[in-house]
């Protein structure tokens, strides 16, 4: 008998003791036991009906419940009671203390229906998991896909060269493994994918299983992760077990960060982590206990690495760590061709403009592009989709849609036109800035009452000091514009403010670009996979007077930007008037129809948009 048949057996079991003691007890309640000398008394008032006589009680119905109960019972005394049944005139009848059969089939019939039930109707909520998984609340939960299920390989995978050619040797392990093995070699036992999110880690798991032609076991690590001790363990042992009847195979583990945090160094405090570290160990027993030579290569991703364990990360359990970061302009390019392949695109569009204009994308986000220059094209009642239906979509993510319906008085609108105007004509003004693309004074969904956009002409990987003093000047020189103008300012350039901030801090604790600080890293990067960089403060590290400095350090480099933009545009006063009332006019500007906001073209490391918020 198998596992899943006692089981099935358990359950049937307990279902029987259960309606066993529920009848039990139904008819303990209802019955009463009463002395031979009340029956007779009861019998001579009319007072109970249907007696049934055997040959050692007797049992009967009260007309009128007494105390609650319908039914009595007592014990016969005498030999013959049918005569004076007989002149009470009561309805009475005669059975054997031993009806087995009758008795047996009272209990056998609600039983058997019980557990038609059972089978037919609770059983299979529990196994599709509408009970909360009791059926199967040990197993594991991974999803098995073969070769044409997943339907997924190295094709369709494109921007992460690099990544797909570290992978490549897990395909050739898998489809021959007498080539590696003849000198020695082994297969990593597993293979860490880490980068932003959207880059493609778990479509690049899915192209291995489907370029090796081998089973696919996919699951996530919060999956393993139950309110009951011990279930999580009892799931990985389960799936490490199935692994090994399928192999060759690939168990592939996405999100590793919710199973394999790093354990605390002060214990379980509180016993709220017993089972996540219990999951958490007997996955590092199952990596250690199993040989790579049987043909099971684990792939997991992540893009919190810095917070895994240091056990998972060591050699012999994630022997290797494959970066899947977001693509450069080259990769972009490929991964729009892959996508473009569903969609009707016009002939002349140009894929590597569109690559151009969407630094920092991951292939996510140039998916979800595709798509919204798509419905921007159906919108219009195109046949093809168009550059203009890209250079919208891109807005659109960058910067919100547009908000037609907000309407703002007209100093509000006047004010936000010199605003966006003073930075574009900042950025035109600074060589080494990335050219103007589009200003505009459209309200946008996310807040913004206008915005200029810069398109760089290349990425970039190194940023000079000067090139970050410049990107703060651009930044200040919408709010430059608003004091030069109006001599006042306005709560429209907190977004701008934020950034220079952060530009301005990040120059003086983590680049160590300033004199007066010199070459000290006072704050470091947490996280470098989350989207925007997010700042370890380590106040231990040193002193108040350091810390006076650092305060004194970012002021006078926003002092300094803010200065320069003043005096850049205080020079070009003529021109901002110009521009802003050509922006007033049409609402949207571009270096074609206002060339003093092209005049440079240079190259930063992503599209900057400077908004009015």
């Amino acid at each position: 008998m198998n596992k899943q048949h006692q089981l099935n057996l358990g359950y049937i079991l307990i279902t029987l003791a259960i309606i066993v003691l529920i009848q039990v007890w139904l008819g303990a309640q209802d019955t009463t036991r009463i002395s031979y000398s009340a029956f007779r008394d009861l019998l001579s008032t009319d007072q109970i009906t249907n007696i049934v006589v055997s040959e050692t009680r007797v049992q009967g119905e009260y007309k009128i419940p007494s105390d609650g109960k319908r039914y009595f019972v007592t014990n016969r005394v005498g030999g013959d009671i049918a005569e004076l049944l007989q002149e009470s005139g009561v309805e009475y009848s005669g059975a054997t203390d031993s009806n087995w059969l009758s008795d047996l089939l009272s209990w056998i019939v609600p039983m058997v229906i019980f557990v038609g039930i059972w089978f037919f109707l609770f059983r299979g909520i529990a196994q599709r998991q509408g009970m909360g998984g009791l059926m199967n609340i040990g197993q594991s939960k991974a999803k098995v896909y073969v070769e044409t299920e997943t339907g997924v390989d190295f094709d369709d995978v494109a921007g992460v060269d690099q990544a797909k050619m570290e992978l490549q040797e897990i395909v050739s392990f898998l489809q021959d493994r007498e080539r590696y093995e003849r000198l020695g070699a082994r297969v990593p036992k597993g293979v860490l994918l880490v980068g932003p999110p959207g880059t493609g880690k778990t479509l690049l798991a899915r192209a291995v299983a489907g370029e090796a032609g081998v089973v696919f076991f996919s699951i996530s690590g919060s999956e393993f992760v139950e309110m009951f001790v011990g279930i999580g363990a009892a799931r990985v042992r389960d799936l490490f077990e199935q692994a090994r009847k399928a192999a060759p195979c690939i168990i592939f583990i996405d999100e590793l960060d919710a199973l394999g945090r790093a354990r605390s160094p002060l214990g379980n405090i509180g016993g709220g982590g017993d089972e996540k570290e219990q999951t958490l160990n007997q996955l590092l027993a199952e990596l250690d206990g199993f040989d790579p030579r049987s043909g099971i290569v684990l792939l997991a991703a992540t893009n919190r690495p810095e917070i895994l364990d240091p056990a998972l990360l060591r050699a012999g359990r994630f022997d290797r760590q494959v970066v899947v970061d977001r693509p450069d302009r080259t990769g972009r390019a490929a991964i729009l061709r892959v996508h473009l392949k569903k969609v009707k695109v016009d002939d002349g569009l140009d894929i590597e403009e569109i690559a151009g204009i969407t630094p920092g994308f991951t292939g996510a986000d140039l998916a979800n592009l595709v798509n919204e220059a798509a419905i921007h094209a159906t919108r219009r009642d195109g046949k093809r989709v168009r550059m203009e239906d890209f250079t919208s979509a891109v807005e659109r993510i960058v910067a919100g849609s547009e908000q037609r319906t907000r309407l703002l008085n007209p100093d509000e609108r006047r004010r936000v036109a010199y605003h966006e105007m003073g930075h574009a004509l900042a950025a035109a003004s600074i060589p080494g800035s990335d050219p103007v693309h589009k200003v505009s004074i459209i309200p946008r969904s996310i807040g913004a009452l206008g915005y200029t956009m810069q398109r760089p002409t290349e990425d970039r990987f190194l940023i000079t000091t000067e090139e970050l003093k410049n990107r703060m000047t651009v930044l200040l020189a919408g709010r430059a514009a608003e004091a030069l103008v109006f001599g006042e300012i306005s709560t429209g350039a907190a977004d701008d403010l934020a950034k220079v901030t952060d530009v301005a801090r990040q120059i003086v604790t983590r680049f160590g670009m300033s004199e007066q600080l010199g070459q000290a890293v006072l704050e470091e990067q947490r996280s470098q996979f989350l989207g925007d960089t997010v700042l370890d403060v380590r106040p231990k590290d040193y002193s108040e007077a350091t810390a006076r400095e650092v305060d004194l350090a970012v002021r006078s480099l926003i002092s300094n930007a803010y200065e320069r933009a003043l005096d850049i545009l205080t020079h070009q006063r003529e021109t901002l008037e110009s521009g802003a009332n050509m922006l007033l006019e049409k609402e949207t500007v571009t270096p074609e129809d206002f060339p003093p906001i092209g005049a440079y073209a240079a190259s930063r490391p992503s599209v900057e948009t400077t908004a009015a918020s």
